[in-house]
């Protein structure tokens, strides 16, 4: 079955009272992420249904989903989802903070054929966060809620001066979160279009010659970036070390993957 890459799906959520049950966590409740190669910063969480065998209580696992602390003593979390019939395996609050970044991955366990559906929820969104999906910038706002095939290169970041929080629900792919993921493509909002500053200086690249023999002679994966880097600010346009790490890699796919056509 060939799914949607995203949709917003056609639902509401109780965004005032799940930010009510969101401040009643506490700073000693959230945990570090457990992939720590995969983020700089913090990028840490808050487990509030998850499976019974799992490593922590923020790691995936097997065993039947177990309602921890946070879900059980507030009421709020359930009674801001009644409107979701979901049959959800996990919840988790996850935040990223000021100037954190979450690099790029895919969680290849959610492109199996009988896979788990994760949708977010953003809680609190600032301005300054960017979340690319398949080298596609998804525009959610708070309140909203997404289905994200995130077993695609995505990958976040927070440029903003306040945390990103999303809650996040893997769920059971049933007849109704399968329907809603179908309805919700006719009013999901187009990632936007606006050329960024990677994109700018590529094109800047492309048309200066010097500037392109500049880049061309270095073989080194870090000198050339760090290079990339001071050319790029030279020129007013400012980009992240992670995102040109990123476009790299698309690049390196898209070459070989011409040859598997």
């Amino acid at each position: 079955m060939n799914r949607a890459a995203f949709s917003r799906l056609p639902v509401t959520v109780d965004l005032p009272l799940l930010l009510q049950a969101l401040a009643a966590i506490g700073e000693d409740e959230w945990r570090g992420h457990f992939n720590s190669a995969f983020y700089a910063g913090d990028w840490s969480g808050v487990a509030l249904i998850s499976a019974a065998d799992a490593l922590t209580e923020l790691s995936p696992g097997l065993g039947q989903p177990l309602l921890r602390a946070p879900w059980q003593r507030d009421g709020r979390w359930q009674q801001g989802l009644c409107e979701l019939p979901l049959e959800i395996v996990s919840a988790r609050l996850l935040r990223l903070g000021p100037g954190g970044q979450i690099h790029e991955h895919r969680d290849y366990d959610l492109g199996e054929p009988d896979a788990d559906l994760r949708l977010h929820i953003p809680l609190l969104s600032p301005v300054h966060v960017d979340f690319f999906l398949d080298g596609q910038r998804m525009p959610m706002a708070a309140g909203e809620c997404w289905f994200l095939d995130l077993s695609r290169p995505h990958r976040v970041d927070n440029r903003d001066c306040s945390a990103r929080v999303h809650l996040v629900l893997d769920c059971r792919p049933g007849a109704w979160l399968q329907q809603a993921i179908i309805e919700g493509l006719a009013t999901t909002p187009a990632p936007p279009v606006a050329e960024g500053a990677l994109l700018q200086f590529q094109r800047l690249v492309a048309g200066d010659l010097q500037l392109s023999q500049a880049l061309q002679g270095l073989t080194d994966s870090e000198v050339f970036i760090a290079r990339t880097l001071a050319l790029a600010a030279e020129r007013g346009l400012v980009f992240s070390r992670e995102e040109l790490r990123a476009a790299m890699r698309n690049g390196r796919r898209q070459w070989n993957e011409q040859w598997n056509a």
